[in-house]
């Protein structure tokens, strides 16, 4: 989940230590400050990590920071490790901090990202053209609400999530007007409402998550997404805008501030190693945000389900 940002401050908005002293043989007691986001599957992918720290000895402390604004903390040093940059949104971001020299790139969470524009099946049967987005052009109406009207409704994410919905919608001539959601929840909210009443809605949704299993539904497929795209307006089907096609998707990163493999080689290592699937981490979130589970005990119960797997992470 890059444009225009909130201006939001970085640091110990709230900080947790979970861990005291570390344990003789770790390279440093100084705590690895691990940043929390605002959608369960990154702070599940967060704590586990953390968890798996914390078995090696290591001094933990989670750091609640923007999505994107996060990089500036990551550069100093002043934030240690995020687990969770989407290709879908924070590639960008990612480069522009690794070329800096001063963060870097862990590597691949394992899990792969899906993020874009998503409607329920009966709202294919009142825009029949779908998921071409081309039939937007001609049914947006059937999207609308009595706010919007006769524009429809996109709800896309918070807005520290990026994605470019606005731009999108401008550069390809839609009849859409943006809503953002404020969090996650309030995102997910909206789909199980409007499912429940077979009401229009179109909305961003992303993968992994719980989402498109739960619910009948197809994404848009909008032109193919090209970095071109992006960043020259010559370059997509409307030769006046960038932003002329879909989102990117890809893998969903692991970035660093650049000293934590100097002054903690061991968790970095296990860092690296780390990695999860879409289908375990859709069902964790599921357990969250469908079933009533607390994230500490999904973590728990992944780490008790997991042990060979996550030990073999730190003994590298």
């Amino acid at each position: 989940m890059t444009h225009i940002l909130k201006k939001t401050a970085i640091g110990a908005v709230t900080s947790v230590i979970l861990a005291g002293t570390a344990l003789a043989g770790v390279e440093s007691a100084d705590p690895i400050k691990l940043t929390l986001h605002d959608w369960s599957g990154q702070l599940i992918n967060t704590q586990i990590m953390g968890s798996i720290l914390e078995e090696a000895g290591y001094n933990v402390e989670y750091v609640q920071a923007d999505y994107i604004a996060q990089f500036a903390g990551l550069k100093t040093g002043d934030l240690t490790l995020a687990m969770e940059i989407w290709a879908t949104t924070g590639q960008e971001a990612l480069d522009e901090a690794t070329a800096s020299g001063k963060v870097v790139n862990a590597g691949e969470t394992g899990l792969q990202a899906i993020e874009e524009w998503w409607y329920p099946l009966y709202m294919k049967e009142r825009c029949p053209g779908l998921p071409d987005w081309n039939a937007l052009k001609d049914c947006a109406e059937v999207f609308s609400t009595a706010e919007t009207a006769p524009l429809g409704r996109y709800v896309g994410g918070p807005v520290t999530w990026g994605g470019f919905d606005e731009e999108r919608v401008e550069a390809l001539a839609l009849d859409f007007e943006v809503v953002h959601a404020g969090t996650d929840a309030a995102l997910f909210a909206e789909l199980e409402s409007a499912y429940q009443r077979q009401a229009p809605v179109m909305l961003w949704v992303y993968v992994p998550h719980w989402a498109p299993a739960k619910y009948d539904g197809e994404f848009v497929e909008f032109p193919p997404y090209s970095v071109e795209c992006y960043s020259d307006a010559a370059a997509g089907i409307n030769p006046d805008a960038a932003y002329d096609c879909g989102k990117p998707r890809g893998p969903i990163w692991k970035a660093a501030w650049a000293g934590m493999e100097d002054k903690w080689p061991g968790a970095y290592a296990a860092v690296q190693a780390y990695t999860l699937n879409n289908t375990e981490m859709s069902a964790m979130v599921g357990a969250v945000d469908l079933e009533g589970q607390d994230i500490d005990t999904v973590v728990a119960n992944w780490m008790a389900d997991n042990k060979d797997r996550w030990s073999a992470w730190i003994a590298e």
